[in-house]
């Protein structure tokens, strides 16, 4: 049975309040899978069936954002305080973040004084941060520990550290003094006190520093978890590995938007209303229009050109694409160099001259076949016009592919914005031009 039949069941087996039989049906599935059931059934219906779940707090945190708060709206006060109690310090921080005010100022009241303060403090970090990323659910160990000591003290932060596989090591002042894995601890003497076998040089992030920088940190040093310190040095937090692939897939899917014309959007595009659809796609459809009249003003100053050789207008659009897709394929693979950090700003004039040999040497490729068509359409002259304003077009439409992700970048813009619709539009207005300034000083008027 599929998800949206099996929810259909469930809620009709929910409102005849029959709640056993519809925690049988679903308890031998994997949370993710529950929470993609609910996500079908009505939030009134829903939260009923979750709250009697073993594993709601993990279901929980599978549900989209709106889908949570939507049911928070559902839950009573008091069953929604242990619930999110239940939820690691990162995703209810989430949580409370969507909530408006009136749903916080119901929760926070219900809730422990330590998850309160937690709340509070995690919160109050800007978003897209390491601060906002991090959860402070992490097990610390004291240098002067011994194995023994630590394992025991470890035994007793499990249940709510949101991983036990490295154990930070901090002294009075919560300076991170280095890190322990649980393996070596299995494996050391149990007298070893636990300075003579911890890690001393610590990869670790600022609590101020981009999300998207974090994730890169934790995927360069295949971490489990990356500690979160503040200026002092203090460690606050950790960003666990699935949270760092979180923001990578995030971060890739709002460059493939922005690639495409379109303002980052949020949620699944299923449930974006036709309103924010139209809103976050017009903007550039709009700004692009203004640009292509570029080519329309270079076809008009070459009226006479064309009038006389009406054969230039069958090859206008192969001559323009061919320049608008060398750029679109350079601006992606500065775009992606650009954002895993392979190429940097100095490297802009090294890469210069070598996409312009490539693009060199493709036009030339593409010249020789657009100028046989040219021949057989045309005349000899028609080829070698076609031929030359093959080979300047490919050429521009590289550079100025390869090119404005650098400038873009260097003004604080996002590179992913150079990408398919503004290098097209600018490599289509460049083309134009220069087809038919080449076809004026060769051909007849």
């Amino acid at each position: 049975m599929n998800h949206e039949a099996l929810a259909l069941k469930l809620s009709r087996a929910i409102q005849q309040q029959q709640f056993d039989q519809s925690v049988s049906e679903v308890l031998h599935l994997r949370p993710i899978d529950i929470a993609d059931i609910l996500a079908f059934i009505e939030p009134k219906f829903a939260w009923q069936l979750l709250e009697r779940l073993p594993n709601r707090s993990t279901v929980f945190s599978y549900l989209e954002p709106d889908i949570q708060v939507a049911m928070a709206h559902e839950f009573p006060r008091d069953s929604m305080a242990i619930l999110v109690g239940e939820m690691p310090a990162d995703e209810r921080t989430d949580l409370y973040k969507h909530l408006n005010q009136k749903q916080r100022d119901a929760l926070l009241p219900a809730l422990a004084q330590a998850e309160r303060e937690d709340i509070r403090r995690l919160s109050a970090y800007e978003e897209r941060t390491a601060g906002a990323l991090m959860t402070s659910d992490y097990a610390t160990l004291t240098a002067q520990m011994t194995v023994n000591q630590a394992l025991e003290a470890l035994r007793l932060e499990a249940p709510d550290a949101e991983t036990i596989y490295h154990a930070y090591v901090i002294d009075n002042e919560r300076k991170l003094l280095g890190v322990v894995s649980l393996r070596v601890l299995i494996l050391a003497s149990p007298q070893q006190i636990i300075s003579d076998i911890m890690v001393s040089s610590v990869v670790t992030c600022n609590v101020n520093d981009d999300q998207e920088d974090v994730a890169k940190v934790v995927a360069r040093y295949d971490l489990i978890a990356l500690p979160i310190v503040d200026d002092r040095g203090a460690l606050v937090g950790i960003v666990t590995h699935d949270d760092a692939m979180d923001v990578a897939s995030d971060e890739a899917t709002d460059d493939f938007h922005k690639s495409g014309g379109v303002t980052t959007m949020v949620g699944r595009l299923k449930d974006v209303s036709i309103r924010v659809l139209y809103r976050k796609r017009v903007f550039w459809l709009v700004l692009l229009v203004f640009g292509n009249l570029l080519s329309g003003i270079s076809i008009a100053n070459f009226e006479d050109v064309i009038a006389a050789n009406l054969v230039l207008v069958f090859f206008l659009p192969l001559l323009v694409d061919s320049g608008g897709n060398a750029g679109s394929q350079s601006a992606t693979l500065m775009v992606r160099a650009l954002a895993t950090g392979d190429v940097v700003m100095r490297d802009w004039f090294s890469l210069l001259g070598r996409e312009a040999l490539v693009a060199l040497m493709l036009g030339s490729t593409m010249a020789v076949a657009v100028a046989l068509i040219g021949y057989i359409r045309g005349d000899a002259m028609v080829s070698l016009v076609l031929a030359l304003s093959m080979v300047c077009v490919v050429m521009i439409g590289s550079v100025i592919g390869m090119s404005l992700p650098f400038v873009l970048n260097k003004l604080g813009f996002d590179p992913a914005t150079a990408s398919a619709p503004l290098i097209t539009s600018i490599s289509d207005a460049s083309g134009v031009l220069i087809y038919l300034f080449i076809a004026s000083q060769f051909l007849p008027l």
